[in-house]
């Protein structure tokens, strides 16, 4: 296959109903900077629809395995023997929109034989939408199919045999899902994900850290191991103003608003922040995707700043669209997500940077490379109990080098985390594999 010879792709990408999710924000903008590369690119939602904050890519694509389908599959032997018009009929647009709003209140530790049935591919009770995706599959003739998680991984060896085409899989912090897995789940799905990692053709990490475990978690070999940096896009991520901003400094929090991410833990500090006499006037923007599963959380911190009297230094900004995100982070003169988990990547954290402002990240996981190629904020020992404060407190009350760390950051961004980068190294990724495969 020359090189100037444009690829057809096939991208594989589970929705998340109602919610907001940073795979299908990557996902998303990857497969939408191919096509302008000049690839032909098809996106197809999985389980659900998507909730973007840019064009839909997948629009006009088909939805394979149904959420509903998927359920009802695992939980009943009759349905999977049901007529096809009854599929077709459970996997109308109407019907999975009712169904997004149940999907938010999902959590690993209850799917764990769903889990397991799909990592099982054409063994599992899942087989019937399978079958589906192969056929369309067959008829749109891709040069790659590339899978956007590894708990997809199922559908490898299927894919790969019949179709006859290379299969790509990206990885995007699997491991905090199926180590969350009730114990009677969890090593089993650990031992088939490894096993059908055999059926990959290459894996695509967005760090060097997660590139080293999930190496050595799926006893992946290294050469099937690609390092591949996420990236956005860059428009509408106006230049910061260079003078000293006026008025409060403002912390902000732009995650999924949850413990995971550590929303707790930064209202925590902003408590203690206020009651400094150099920090009595700091500001809290707390933005991000909240479903009905996070808004308990998000109360009960409510509560907590209420009594401290600072709940009218604090905003609250959920699930808004890309213009409203980039007004927010603009806004902003420290970024913070302090998550107790080890992230793969973190997104936001490139998003931040992208609008010039600097971050304080936890000196674990990605964070810590991220951090160390960007220049563009301070990490802290997470085990130190006022290791936060203290970070936080270094750019905060020192605008001007915070303002440095930002244009750092935001330059090397563009430089090197915009997604018509990531687009070019994943075609490169695409046809290596498709000529590999054809030898």
């Amino acid at each position: 296959m020359p090189s100037e010879t444009p690829l057809k792709i096939v991208q594989l990408t589970p929705g998340a109903g109602k919610m907001f999710c940073g795979a299908c924000l990557r996902d998303n903008a990857l497969v939408a900077a191919l096509r302008k590369l000049g690839h032909s690119v098809v996106m197809a939602p999985l389980y659900l629809p998507m909730t973007l904050d840019e064009d839909d890519q997948s629009s006009g694509t088909p939805l394979f395995y149904s959420g509903i389908n998927v359920y009802l599959d695992q939980q009943s032997s009759l349905f999977r023997n049901a007529p096809a018009w009854l599929h077709r009929l459970l996997a109308s647009p109407a019907l999975l929109k009712l169904a997004s709003g149940a999907a938010a209140n999902t959590r690993p530790q209850d799917l764990g034989d769903l889990t397991l049935s799909m990592l099982r591919g054409e063994e599992g009770n899942q087989a019937r939408e399978l079958d589906d995706l192969i056929a369309w599959l067959r008829v749109e003739k891709p040069d790659v199919v590339c899978l956007s998680n590894a708990l997809l991984v199922g559908m490898a060896r299927r894919i790969r045999l019949e179709v006859r085409v290379p299969v790509l899989c990206s990885l995007q912090g699997e491991d905090y899902f199926l180590d969350a897995l009730a114990p009677a789940f969890r090593q089993t799905a650990w031992t088939v994900t490894a096993e059908r990692a055999a059926d990959i053709a290459a894996f695509i990490s967005p760090s060097r850290y997660f590139a080293e475990l999930m190496t050595q978690r799926l006893n992946i070999p290294p050469e099937r191991m690609k390092i591949l940096a996420n990236g956005i896009s860059l428009e509408g991520y106006a230049a910061p103003p260079s003078a000293e901003p006026a008025g409060p400094p403002v912390l902000g929090f732009f995650a999924r608003m949850c413990l995971d991410k550590g929303l707790d833990q930064l209202v925590g500090a902003f408590i203690r922040l206020k009651k400094r006499d150099d920090l009595r006037n700091l500001k809290l923007r707390v933005g991000g995707s909240c479903g009905p599963s996070d808004q308990p959380l998000v109360d009960k911190l409510r509560g907590k700043l209420s009594a401290e009297g600072f709940s009218g230094d604090v905003e609250f900004f959920p699930n808004l669209s890309r213009d409203e995100k980039l007004k927010f982070l603009k806004s902003l003169s420290v970024f913070s997500v302090p998550t107790a988990w080890k992230e793969a990547f973190g997104l936001y954290v490139i998003e931040s940077l992208a609008a010039g402002v600097p971050v304080v990240q936890p000196d674990h996981g990605a964070f810590s490379e991220l951090i160390e190629f960007t220049g563009g904020g301070v990490l802290y020992p997470p085990e130190e109990e006022t290791a936060l404060d203290d970070a936080l407190v270094s750019l905060l009350l020192a605008p001007k080098t915070a303002q440095a760390m930002g244009r750092t950051g935001r330059a090397v961004v563009f430089a090197q985390y915009n997604v018509e980068t990531m687009a070019r190294q994943m075609a490169q990724i695409c046809r290596e594999a498709a000529l590999n495969f054809a030898s």
